[in-house]
């Protein structure tokens, strides 16, 4: 039933996209024509040659990007929209390129690229929204306890009974267990709120008399030797088996698979901004906002300049060494807001609340947060982020990397101004091992979203741990 009602989804979001993009394209044509926002208009197309340009180019070109970037595919474990709207943002950056393409091919130097342009952003903006309204309603179903799709665990350990328990606890994912099969001295009992409803033997009877839509295996490797038959015994009724590997607490990410010839590849954490498109949406941003950071802060960081010049002696930018991206040592900027002291003590001594070193000027700037506003030079040369974990000085991460665990996952990614841990309070002198928990959460789970999240939180919260 559930792969019927897929199947109907499918067909209606197909629908549904083909009217959003047709929507999509009479806005654009009316914004590019019939308003003068986008200048004057010089020799253009009939509104019959863009019907039909929609027709033979436009929406083909947008359903098969829509099938290739998966975006009819189930999506039930995707907790928020912003993967989905990745792939439509993609699939609307490739339609453009492609679509000015095929007017180069077939000569049309006539066909409006800012209508096209047009048709990307407006597209783009439908494309999402669409998609949020749709998932929230099938979430809203899932919850409710419609459109569930009913699972059979193999397995009656630890493992079994934690998978059993996200799902009970992540409603929005509309999956409901059904039973357990497990050892024959725990048939009858309850667990998780589920029985367990027959023993490892009772697998092809049970299939036979029931209707699973999912039969997932979570077994000790020391029942790996079973699996094989398992299998067998779904495959038989005609349903796929999937496997919860038991050395899955080796996985602290979400994982990813990488294929050589035929033999898959388990790569233990994932990093979206491993993904190049990513990568691009990233620097794209760090260097726009660290361009409009430094022309509105420009005054300030003037004034700044100035005053510690007139109240302290000694350089105005202070430079630290501090480890980034793949380990590699960059210098950071900072305004001066300490004494000028020896290089060994520098680079191995935290900063107190009430700290003798700090000048007049510096306690102020510190609190405000105003000396680390060179970093957005940093951001420019391209050794941080905006947003992503605080650089540490080499020392401390020499220290670091031996006592906290997966203290280098954090520099899989560019350091920040301002960071996931730092908009939780980890910040100064505070817990190293939480700080680090809040980075990797950021590096495994980054989304362009997320990092503008963390910009507006940052902007609107005063740290107390900024001494």
């Amino acid at each position: 039933m559930i792969k019927e009602n897929q199947r109907a989804l499918n067909i209606l979001l197909i629908f549904i996209d083909i009217l959003v993009v047709i929507l999509s394209l009479i806005c654009s044509v009316w914004l590019r024509f019939k308003t003068t926002l986008f200048g004057p208009i010089g020799g253009h197309l009939g509104f019959q040659s863009y019907l039909l340009f929609l027709t033979f180019a436009v929406l083909p070109v947008y359903l098969i990007l829509y099938f290739a970037f998966g975006l009819y595919k189930p999506r039930r474990t995707y907790k928020n929209i912003f993967s989905e709207a990745t792939q439509i943002i993609k699939v609307n950056i490739i339609a453009f390129f492609v679509l000015v393409s095929i007017l180069f091919i077939i000569n049309q130097p006539n066909f409006s690229r800012i209508m096209l342009f047009l048709l990307a952003i407006i597209g783009t903006f439908f494309g999402i929204t669409e998609r949020f309204v749709i998932r929230s309603i099938l979430k809203n179903l899932r919850v409710n306890h419609k459109n569930l799709k009913h699972i059979l665990v193999v397995g009656d350990n630890d493992l079994a009974f934690s998978f059993a328990r996200k799902i009970r606890e992540n409603p929005y994912l509309g999956f409901a267990i059904s039973g357990f099969l497990g050892r024959a001295s725990h048939v009858g009992k309850t667990i998780e709120g589920v029985r367990v409803i027959g023993s490892f033997e009772d697998l092809d009877w049970i299939l036979e008399r029931n209707r699973f839509d999912r039969v997932v295996l979570a077994i000790p490797l020391k029942y790996y030797y079973k699996i094989n038959e398992l299998v067998e015994s779904c495959e038989r009724v005609g349903i796929k088996a999937e496997i919860i590997p038991d050395y899955i607490r080796y996985f602290p990410a979400q994982p990813s698979v990488d294929m050589i010839e035929d033999i898959p590849i388990i790569n233990i954490r994932y990093v979206p901004l491993d993904d190049d498109f990513n990568k691009f949406l990233k620097y794209t941003s760090d260097y726009i906002i660290s361009l409009i950071a430094i022309l509105i802060t420009s005054p300030i960081m003037i004034l700044t300049a100035i005053a510690i010049k007139l109240t302290s002696p000694g350089p105005i930018i202070f430079k630290q060494e501090r480890m980034g991206y793949n380990g590699r040592i960059f210098m950071m900027y900072k305004f001066r807001s300490m004494k000028v002291q020896d290089p060994s003590e520098e680079k191995s001594e935290w900063t107190t609340p009430d700290d003798p070193r700090k000048t007049r000027v510096g306690d102020f700037i510190r609190k405000t947060s105003i000396d680390e506003l060179p970093q957005f030079f940093n951001v420019l040369k391209g050794d941080m982020s905006v947003v992503g974990p605080r650089p540490e000085r080499p020392y401390f991460v020499d220290q670091f990397r031996e006592t906290i665990p997966k203290y280098m996952v954090k520099h899989q990614v560019k350091p920040g101004l301002t960071g996931w841990a730092q908009i939780h309070g980890c910040r100064g002198d505070t817990s190293i091992k939480k700080r680090i928990e809040y980075d990797i959460e950021y590096v495994e789970n980054w989304h362009l979203g997320l990092d503008l999240a963390i910009m507006i939180k940052t902007a609107l919260k005063r740290n107390p741990n900024a001494y």
